[in-house]
């Protein structure tokens, strides 16, 4: 059965919430699905400041977990409109498998979270797609596969690049009915696609 990996980073639940969503959708497509979260690099006192909430019971990703899923899913909060330092110490953990090259031609996509509506909803994506090419990798992008990326009547997240979400300032605004929706269809669309690849590749 084809395997699909979600990993992500989550400092206040918006993206965990997102990935759950995205669980939902891609084991509609009927493949299995694993969510494994990075390692926090925060110290506790810190976390405490920020009043950010225990992290979910999920299991710790290891650059391993990659080479084992047919199909990646990074999932991480923007920091300036790129991924936070946490994701990108996890990334950094990959050197290994980038020089075996084994990552090479694996389907990936990604989901983020941002403050506002300007904060970062695209460039987030765009600035995490380099990482991607280093492996090798192959980006999924849904484009405009979703009929609710058309929608104006009011703001959400969520562009062709994959699902988003908006968190407020304070990080109160949880991800709304829509942006969970244009999630679950970002995990069927990918879990097709990667279905279809690795059929095609058999």
């Amino acid at each position: 059965m084809v395997k699909i990996l979600i990993v992500f980073y989550s400092t206040y639940g918006h993206i965990y919430k997102l990935a759950q969503s995205i669980a939902e959708g891609a084991k509609s497509a009927g493949v299995e699905v694993e969510l494994r979260q990075v390692p926090e690099t925060l110290p506790a006192d810190v976390l405490a400041k920020m009043h950010a909430p225990p992290k979910p019971d999920v299991p710790i990703a290891t650059p391993n977990d990659l080479v084992e899923a047919d199909g990646v899913l990074f999932g991480f909060p923007t920091r300036f409109g790129m991924m936070a330092a946490q994701f990108k110490a996890f990334i950094d953990s990959t050197g290994g498998l980038w020089k075996e090259g084994k990552l090479i031609g694996k389907p990936a996509g990604t989901f983020v979270s941002t403050a506002t509506q300007n904060g970062g909803q695209e460039t987030t994506h765009l600035t995490a797609i380099t990482q991607l090419v280093h492996h090798g990798m192959v980006y999924v992008p849904i484009g405009y596969s979703s009929s609710l990326l058309f929608e104006n009547s009011e703001v959400h997240g969520g562009s062709p690049y994959g699902a988003s979400t908006l968190a407020g300032g304070d990080g109160s605004r949880q991800p709304s009915e829509r942006e969970l929706a244009v999630a679950k269809h970002q995990g069927e669309y990918f879990a097709k696609f990667v279905t279809s690849l690795s059929k095609g590749r058999q």
